[in-house]
């Protein structure tokens, strides 16, 4: 990977886009704008956002795209995640070429800093890390802890996300990561027969990548993408109907990925 370096003094035009995974409350979106700012002293550069990969607002998808609209002309992507996968460099780079094949407006030039691991004051940063460490209170007892009870849950309807290798590789968590958005905006826990969602592993498909099941039909989806699960939300789980556009039924011999083009033609028909 080219390196065009993060502390060039030309800075006019960039933009700084930190991405974690998921954030499911506030503190933690909070923390992303404290280490904006941050950035933002460090670097110089007039623009620094924050996306994330999974659940959390804004996505990544919806930060580039706000980015899009603005006077920018180089967007740097700094991964702020321990560890990071080998597959992020594969699956951020098949989802920026599918954002940009869907969106005509004019693209900024695009590159990704390396990960935190790498980075040479990493000891550093560990060494200061020990120097914070206070003592934990926890009291020796013979009493059990008190057993608490958990609601099984209500919901109908099962979502199940693939995350083996190759669902991964072809941006199973940017899939994941919009479903939950989406789960949260919609109200799809209670919403019709209400709908819980989880990532699991291989669902057996693996060329049909990225792949979700949906319970209690059982029916598999491929070639997933974020109008996929919008059409998967409002037709299947909402409405009850299966789309047939991206649904693939056992048959007892392989299947191939439909082609966008053999979607639409399902679609028209």
């Amino acid at each position: 990977m080219k390196t065009q370096g993060l502390s060039s003094q030309n800075v006019s035009g960039r933009a700084v886009l930190l991405i974690a995974k998921s954030a499911f409350a506030a503190s933690p979106h909070l923390e992303m704008q404290r280490l904006a700012k941050l950035a933002a002293g460090v670097t110089g550069a007039g623009t620094v956002r924050v996306a994330f990969t999974e659940q959390g607002t804004p996505s990544l998808r919806d930060a580039l795209s706000d980015l899009l609209d603005e006077d920018v002309e180089t967007v740097v992507i700094v991964p702020l995640v321990l560890p990071m996968e080998p597959s992020v460099l594969i699956w951020l780079t098949k989802s920026l070429k599918r954002w940009k094949a869907a969106d005509s407006r004019r693209w900024p030039a695009l590159s990704i800093t390396r990960d935190i691991a790498s980075s040479t004051l990493m000891a550093r940063l560990i060494g200061e890390l020990l120097e914070t460490a206070e003592a934990l209170d926890v009291p020796q007892t013979n009493t059990p802890p008190v057993a608490e009870g958990s609601l099984v849950p209500a919901q109908k309807r099962r979502v199940l996300v693939c995350q083996g290798g190759p669902c991964n590789a072809a941006g199973a968590d940017v899939i994941w990561g919009h479903l939950r958005n989406q789960q949260e905006r919609q109200k799809l826990r209670t919403a019709g027969d209400g709908t819980m969602t989880a990532k699991s592993t291989c669902l057996g498909p693996c060329n049909l990548a990225p792949v979700l099941q949906v319970f209690p039909e059982g029916t598999y989806y491929g070639g997933v993408n974020e109008d996929a699960i919008d059409r998967i939300i409002g037709e299947h789980l909402l409405g009850g109907g299966i789309v047939e556009d991206f649904a693939y039924h056992p048959t007892g011999r392989k299947q191939r990925l439909r082609a966008p083009s053999e979607q639409n033609k399902r679609k028209e028909n």
